[in-house]
């Protein structure tokens, strides 16, 4: 990434495009070391067997970064902005700029998964309009889907060649559009009961949630996150989703499902994704569920919105 985009804008968001180790090596190692030269704080998020690469790169140099496994701190890309990006960016000193490579799709990540992942790179761009952040995100064209990489030309204003050590302007940003092609209906899933709620049986739908995630094997600190993602989605569709809804939990693999649907529709595409100031009163909801389940997809439109939550059981 150029010295003279940092300087022309305040915020940049390129996509790093590598085809081997050697490349992404020289492609974040350079990213940091950039970053430390000019006192910029510095974070690392990417899967641990990269990060264990960019850390035996930068040698003595990895003490002055932070470094996260991504696998575990953006298990769910819904919680990567607000709880890896605006975590590290917020906690800086102002009118400094911060330096963080964040990479959210890997190989490994599934075609559940995906969709929550480009929406999540694509909302990085609203997210931080204006601040001064520069945000690195590195794509492995030789393992992912082309498809991955084309809409990391529409996520990112520009992408860099790794291999040729060049970087452009991306001809087909359109962030915006990302984020509405990927709302998405929810596939259906058949045969599994629902339970109507409204004001007056709260109570009973989140006894309902965790009665059922605990007979398919969800237990300790993941059912108490089961029932805390229940109570927030059931209050939003009381207050703010027509005042009813419906639940149904299901297991598929090793995960436990709890998804609620509403009236309601979710106009705000960061909704959820912002950290919660200090004095804020309310608007919580949305930001727990993306900080403690382990996936969230959300589709809405004129019907309502269905918010469905994934839990390793």
């Amino acid at each position: 990434m150029s010295a003279a985009a940092e300087l022309s804008e305040p915020f940049v968001h390129p996509a790093l495009f590598y085809g081997d180790e050697q490349e992404y090596v020289a492609g974040t190692v350079s990213f940091v070391r950039q970053g430390l030269a000019a006192g910029d704080p510095v974070a690392v998020a990417v899967p641990g067997e990269n990060l264990r690469l960019i850390r035996d790169g930068l040698g003595a140099d990895a003490d002055a970064v932070k470094l996260l496994d991504m696998r575990e701190a953006g298990r769910n890309p819904g919680r990567i902005i607000p709880g890896v990006l605006r975590a590290f960016a917020d906690a800086q000193p102002p009118g400094r700029r911060v330096r963080i490579i964040g990479e959210p799709i890997w190989a490994g990540r599934s075609e559940t998964e995906y969709p929550a992942c480009v929406q999540h790179e694509a909302l990085i761009n609203a997210a931080f309009q204006g601040r001064t952040v520069s945000i690195l995100c590195p794509y492995d064209v030789r393992r992912l889907d082309p498809k991955v990489i084309a809409d990391a030309y529409a996520t990112h204003p520009t992408v860099i060649h790794a291999g040729a050590g060049s970087e452009q302007a991306s001809g087909a940003y359109d962030p915006e559009d990302v984020v509405a092609r990927y709302n998405e209906p929810l596939p259906s899933v058949a045969g599994v009961p629902s339970f109507a709620y409204d004001t007056d049986t709260l109570s009973q739908a989140r006894h309902v949630a965790t009665d059922l995630a605990a007979r398919l094997g969800l237990t300790g600190v993941r059912l108490q996150d089961l029932a805390l993602v229940t109570a927030e989605l059931t209050t939003n569709s009381v207050v703010h989703g027509g005042g009813s809804g419906t639940l149904r939990v299901w297991a598929d693999d090793q995960y436990v499902i709890c998804e609620v649907h509403d009236k309601g529709r979710l106009t705000d595409p960061l909704a959820g994704r912002r950290p919660a100031g200090r004095d804020q009163r309310g608007g919580r909801g949305l930001l727990m569920v993306n900080l403690v389940a382990d996936l969230v997809r959300v589709h809405t439109g004129v019907e309502g919105t269905r918010v469905r939550c994934w839990f390793v059981r």
